[in-house]
C-alpha cells in the first residue's frame, strides 16, 4: 500500500511539472497603435481573406509571419498577434510607413491600411522574418 502512495505522489508531481511547461506570464504591449494582449486565431492559408469586421489576422509563430502574405482592402486593419515565446516587432519596409515597438507573447499590434498597393514588412529582430500585404480598393 505504501508503494501505491509513492507511485501516486510521483504521478501527481510529474503532472504538475508538465502542466507548468511551455507557459509564459510575460505579456507586454508597446505600440503606437491599437494594442491588446488578446490572442487571435492563426490561419495557415497562403493568402488570408479579411475576417469578419474588417480585420485581417496575422500570427507571429515559429519566428515567421503566418500567413506570410495577406490581402486586404483600404480602410481595413491588419492585426498581428505574437504567438511565439520570444519578442517581435512589425516594421514596414515599403508601401506604407509603420513601425511597432517590440512586444511579447500574447500581445498584438494593429495598423489601419491607408492606400492601395503592396506593403512589405519585417520583424527587425529576426532576419528573414518577412511578410506582405496586398491592399486593394
Amino acid at each position: 500500500m505504501k508503494r501505491l502512495y509513492s507511485v501516486a505522489a510521483c504521478l501527481a508531481l510529474g503532472g504538475a511539472l508538465v502542466a507548468g511547461c511551455g507557459s509564459s506570464s510575460s505579456s507586454s504591449s508597446n505600440s503606437n497603435s491599437n494594442s491588446t494582449p488578446a490572442a487571435a486565431p492563426a490561419t495557415s492559408t497562403p493568402a488570408a481573406a479579411p475576417a469578419a469586421g474588417g480585420t485581417v489576422a496575422v500570427s507571429m509563430k515559429n519566428i515567421q509571419f503566418v500567413p506570410k502574405s495577406v490581402t486586404a482592402k483600404v480602410g481595413q486593419t491588419v492585426k498581428w498577434t505574437n504567438d511565439d515565446s520570444v519578442d517581435h516587432n512589425v516594421t514596414a519596409t515599403s508601401g506604407e510607413t509603420f513601425k511597432s515597438n517590440t512586444f511579447g507573447q500574447g500581445a498584438t499590434y494593429s495598423h489601419k491600411l491607408a492606400k492601395a498597393g503592396t506593403i512589405k514588412y519585417v520583424c527587425t529582430i529576426h532576419p528573414g522574418m518577412e511578410g506582405t500585404i496586398v491592399v486593394t480598393k
